[in-house]
Formats: structure tokens, sequence, C-alpha cells
């Protein structure tokens, strides 16, 4: 169905059945097909890594490693997402001297097909945690910048994780989904009950686990969010509220005109994440200072 038609349904069904209408919208939110293609300019990038296999939750993922530093940063893609949109990253930060490490999650880029959620990029980053060691940072894109921030609150260790075109709150992810679906109340009421059910949480128990602006990064955290003012899917404005909730160890950097996924490969942000991932918020803001001068 086209996206009219979808809508169209979905409104339909709300008003018959806001179960039924509810329950199928839980489905669809986690459908992760198309997968997202390799793009030719990051192919070279993606063929030089080391790959490897993890198990995480019964599934087998794809990993990948480039560079050979003492230093290890971990890369976690978004939903409908893959490692390779961070090759222009990865790039910078092997040249920079770090050892880099990524994965596809289950039904992404290079991994077998599989239901997925949330919880299987968490297992992911505490495997990848518990072969590689600590992190210095974490940087992650969209939905998969909510899984760095929630690894860091459950304990993964990284001294900074930067954000991009993300979101501090799931909250967000369920509000545009029934928008677009044009759920009614009582059916995105459904919707957002079933979901929490799925992970075995209510709504404040959901909220305690996944929400960084109620319950934040831990104090010794620094945080860098990136955000584009012309992103369509995660409003600058989440990025906004992230940075707010973190006070005095928080940065915002926004661009304009890249939308939510062309903001990974642009100067500003690759300039904005090397500088954080080798001095932290500090060196982020000498370095934007000195590109003025």
């Amino acid at each position: 169905m086209s996206p009219t038609q979808t809508r169209a349904f979905f409104r339909s069904a709300s008003r018959v059945s806001p179960e039924l209408a509810g329950s199928l919208a839980l489905r669809a939110f986690f459908q992760t097909q198309p997968r997202l293609p390799l793009r030719e300019t990051d192919a070279a990038t993606d063929a030089a890594a080391e790959r490897g296999l993890l198990r995480v939750r019964g599934k087998e993922i794809v990993t990948y490693r480039w560079g050979r530093g003492d230093d290890t940063v971990l890369l976690v893609h978004g939903w409908r997402g893959r490692a390779s949109q961070f090759a222009p990253l990865v790039r910078e930060l092997v040249a920079e001297g770090f050892h880099v490490v990524a994965f596809d999650a289950p039904a992404h880029g290079a991994s077998t097909l599989a239901r997925t959620d949330m919880r299987d990029w968490l297992a992911a980053i505490d495997a990848l945690q518990q072969r590689h060691g600590r992190f210095s940072a974490i940087v992650g894109h969209s939905f998969g910048a909510l899984a760095a921030l929630t690894a860091v609150r459950s304990g993964t260790t990284s001294a900074r994780v930067a954000t991009v075109a993300g979101a501090g709150t799931p909250q967000i992810f369920v509000d545009q989904f029934g928008g677009m679906l044009g759920l009614s109340p009582r059916a995105k009421a459904v919707f957002e009950r079933r979901f929490h059910a799925m992970f075995g949480e209510d709504e404040a128990s959901f909220a305690r686990r996944f929400d960084a602006l109620a319950n934040p990064l831990p104090p010794a955290v620094e945080l860098l969010a990136l955000h584009d003012d012309a992103d369509l899917q995660v409003p600058s404005s989440a990025s906004a509220d992230l940075v707010a909730a973190h006070p005095d160890r928080a940065l915002l950097v926004r661009t304009r005109g890249l939308g939510h996924n062309r903001i990974l490969g642009a100067d500003a942000t690759l300039d904005a994440i090397t500088a954080f991932v080798t001095g932290g918020l500090a060196q982020v803001v000498e370095a934007a200072a000195g590109s003025r001068d």
C-alpha cells in the first residue's frame, strides 16, 4: 500500500476497532524492510573492515572493526540503517588513530533476517564491550542514538556519547508513527500499551529504562548532539531537549539543509565528532572557535 492508502486504512480501522488498529500498528512499527543498500561511495570502507559474527539473543549479526588504536569508538546505526552509513566517519577516526567497531543489527545491513527491536541493539553493544573493553566514545544515529544513550545509562562504560539526528526518548518515535498512521487516541493508547508490554514494562518503568530526558546519562559522561534543522524524520527540537536534560556537560551542533541521513557525512559532523572523541566538548568548542578566526 502507498503511504496514503496505509493512513486511510489505519484511520478506518481506528474507528471500527481501536484494539485491532493498535495491534496492527505495533506490527507495522517493527517493519525493517526494505533494507538500505550499500552505497557505492561506502563500499571500499565496508570491504576494508575486519568482519566477525556475533550471536545476540539467539540471532547472528555481522560485526565490523577498522584500525588498531588503543582507544575504541563504537558506532551504532539506526532503524533501517546499516554500519556502512558511517563510512566517512570511520575514515576520519582511523586516520586519527582510533580503533573503530560497529555492527549490523538483525534484519539490517549484512545480518540475517529476523524480527528485531531495541533489545538486540543493547545486547550487541554489551557484547562488543565485553569483547573490546571500555569505549572512549559511542556515536549513534537516529534510533541508534537512543540505543547508545540507553546502553550507557544501563551500565555500558563510555566517557562520551555523540548523537546524530537522535532523540532522548522513544516517545518521539511512537508519537510520530501514530501520527503518520492517523491512529485515533484510543488506537494509539492500545499501540503504546502493547508496545510497553512487549518489553515487559508499564509506562512508568518503560520511561525509567529508556527515557534519557527524565533519567539522564551518568554525571561523568559528556554528550554531543548533532541535528539538522531540515530533518523531517526526527525534529531538531529532540536534540535540543536532550542537551537541556544534561546541563553543563552537553553541546548541540546544528546544521542546515542536510536532512536526516546526509548529516552523517557532512564536514561539520565529521569535524565535531572527531574533536569530541579526541578531546571532549572542550576540543569541540576550541575547534569551532578556530574555524571562525
